[in-house]
């Protein structure tokens, strides 16, 4: 109760600020203007491209004083809104590697500006203040989400996609390259607003992306039923470069790190008239290296298992993408693209193993040596088509399907070497034949009826088809036999139907939007070799509402709600299991239910001339909880994870920056 009285002490802190801040020079809060006001719309392009550029800042400022009056970015399509007190306004447009444009003549009719086309050129590096400033990444706040715009600060240095997620407020990459979002697990991964193979978790491909080919990284902690419901922390979308200038183009990078982490890449971009041809290739070599240590100790018995070992994943990758735009008519454009990714695995470990007795004394130690390679194909294709309708620039239409496919071909030996009175197990080798396909097919529809409502339906059905065929064999009279109690087939089938339907209101200063989603899950689950089974069908509901209010040009409130579920996964399901260690081990529960997670957010958005701040009190209670567990059995320890129960976790949030001098900046961030 303490805590949670000094999250709302900070809050009405921050709401009393308000009334004492001055112009702002930082990130914008929710997309709303001045009551009575005029609205000022348009699209922002490349000049030669005629393409549209998504996340260019638009300022408008008084004639007069000239003064900041509101500020947005456009969206996806280049688009964007502004709502102004009066006409006495221009405009200033603006994107990392692209000159600056001022709008000053407007047409106006009906209480709406139309500012139009607005062409922006690619202009040539100029080392003053403000192209400096402007290469810089930062943060900008929508209705739904907060998106990080990568600039040059990032992606001149060489960094991974990994490494770019890190640096995003909120968001927390640790070393063995788990993601969690405010502290929490369960992030649904995407890439361009869908799911990939390059967000696999188990495939660690995201390390085959580099800095300078993300656009962005947007940040959504209370998805609204737009999106999948999968994924109870929220969803971290990774909008990667499509490069679209005209004629033939391309740019090239080379990166290296230790230990082991080096790679070449190489984006070639082909323009025409109709057509839009590009392609990005890549290839490199990483190794990373695990150390473990383990103690298994029997209190009733007093007798004891000590480990250490050191291993390594070395990875050699390749991947290369794929695509093309064809534009049939202004209006009507389809997309297809695809990607190829191959890597190789080579898993070499050691593992020591010392037995103690009840008198402390050591009575055997042997060492187990891995030997380990793989073979992992991947590959995703994409096709999308996209229709505008001609009443309004936001009404649009869009079919797509996409296949992902992931395999994996492992062997391993296990050699068991003695080296003081032991009687260790035989030697062991293990094969695995893996693969996972998985098939989506949308339909989504948006119309915004007047300048103040949109409505947006759409469906989705998803296929995942999983398999997993492992045998594990013992070293028998100089022969592998197969152990049938640790040999089986595992086939993971899933496959889920969603519809959603939303509503938005943005006015002067107040804007809602409201949505709901149904998914139907039907899960089946089959041990080949044993016929055990697990059915699963179950129909949810999932509800959102996001709420936005601004009480002035420097100052403004949003709040949110969304219901979530998070499906185990594959490896979460299967019951066989790595046995580099035959005294730990992991393996799955093929009778996990999933779980569901409700997200409440309150987040205040406040802007000084040198210092911009946004706070969040958030809460998330999250039912049938999955938590690992384990279970000590004739010195062996085995952890499985299990629907435990519920969770409640609440926070606070602070991001902060400040620009003490025009050349520097500070970022904060604080949970």
């Amino acid at each position: 109760m303490r805590y949670l009285r000094l999250c709302g002490i900070i809050m009405i802190l921050l709401l009393s600020f308000h009334g004492v801040a001055q112009r702002p020079d930082g990130p914008r809060g929710p997309r709303n203007g001045p009551s009575n006001g005029l609205m000022v719309v348009g699209i922002v392009v490349d000049q030669v491209s005629q393409e549209p550029i998504p996340y260019a800042t638009v300022v408008a400022l008084d004639k007069d004083t000239k003064e900041m009056i509101e500020g947005t970015s456009t969206n996806e399509e280049g688009r964007f809104r502004i709502k102004i007190p009066n006409p006495n306004i221009y405009l200033e447009v603006s994107f990392i590697g692209y000159e600056k444009q001022t709008i000053e003549e407007f047409e106006q009719r009906e209480g709406r500006i139309a500012a139009g086309k607005i062409e922006l050129s690619q202009g040539a590096l100029e080392l003053d203040v403000a192209e400096v400033e402007a290469e810089r990444s930062r943060v900008e706040f929508q209705l739904d989400k907060r998106v990080f715009t990568v600039g040059k600060d990032i992606s001149s240095t060489g960094m991974g996609a990994m490494e770019v997620l890190n640096n995003v407020p909120s968001v927390n990459v640790d070393i063995e390259g788990n993601i969690t979002l405010r502290g929490n697990s369960g992030v649904q991964i995407l890439i361009n607003g869908k799911p990939s193979v390059l967000a696999d978790e188990g495939g660690a491909a995201l390390g085959t992306i580099t800095a300078d080919m993300i656009e962005a990284v947007e940040v959504i902690t209370n998805p609204s039923a737009k999106y999948e419901a999968e994924g109870t922390s929220g969803i971290l979308n990774v909008v990667l470069k499509k490069e679209e200038k005209k004629g033939f183009n391309g740019s090239a990078s080379i990166n290296t790190g230790i230990p082991d982490n080096h790679s070449v890449g190489l984006s070639l971009n082909r323009r025409t008239e109709k057509f839009n041809f590009f392609t990005q290739f890549g290839l490199g070599r990483r190794s990373l290296p695990t150390i473990s240590e383990s103690i298994n100790q029997n209190w009733i018995t007093g007798t004891r298992i000590e480990t250490d070992g050191l291993g390594y994943r070395n990875e050699e990758f390749f991947n290369i993408t794929l695509g093309t735009d064809y534009y049939i008519n202004p209006r009507n454009i389809i997309t297809l693209s695809g990607n190829f990714a191959y890597e190789v695995e080579d898993q070499p470990s050691e593992t020591n193993f010392r037995f103690y007795d009840g008198d402390d004394q050591l009575v055997s130690q042997w060492r187990r040596n891995e030997s380990t390679s793989a073979t992992n194909p991947k590959y995703q294709y994409d096709l999308q088509y996209k229709r505008e309708f001609k009443n309004n620039e936001d009404h649009v239409f869009m079919l797509s399907t996409q296949g992902n496919f992931f395999g994996k071909s492992l062997n391993s030996i296990f050699n068991n070497t003695p080296i003081l009175d032991s009687e260790v197990l035989p030697d062991q080798r293990t094969s695995t034949a893996f693969y996972k396909a998985d098939y989506i097919f949308k339909a989504d529809y948006t119309n915004p009826l007047t300048d103040e409502i949109t409505l947006e339906t759409g469906a989705l059905y998803e296929i995942n088809d999983v398999g997993n065929d492992f045998e594990v064999a013992n070293m028998i009279d100089g022969a592998f036999i197969p152990d049938s109690n640790l040999t089986n087939n595992f086939e993971f089938d899933q496959k889920v139907l969603g519809a959603y339907a939303t509503g938005a209101y943005e006015g002067d200063k107040w804007g809602i939007k409201l949505g709901m989603r149904v998914e139907n899950t039907d899960l089946n689950t089959l041990l080949t070799n044993t016929g055990e089974t697990n059915f699963q069908n179950y129909t949810n509901l999932f509800p959102s509402v996001h709420t936005t209010y601004k009480f002035s040009p420097l100052f403004s409130m949003q709040a949110g709600y969304s219901r979530r579920i998070f499906r185990p996964r594959l490896w979460d399901l299967n019951p066989f299991f790595n046995i580099r260690n035959n005294f730990n081990v992991s393996m799955g529960n093929p009778n996990l239910q999933p779980e569901f997670g409700d997200s409440y957010e309150l987040t205040a958005i406040l802007i000084f001339e040198k210092l911009s701040l946004n706070s969040s009190i958030y809460y998330l209670y999250t039912t049938d909880v999955i938590e690992r567990v384990s279970f000590f059995q004739d010195d062996v320890n085995v952890r499985m994870p299990v629907n435990l129960g519920t969770r409640q976790k609440t926070g606070f949030e602070l991001n902060g920056k400040l620009k003490p001098g025009k050349t520097l900046t500070f970022n904060g961030d604080f949970n």
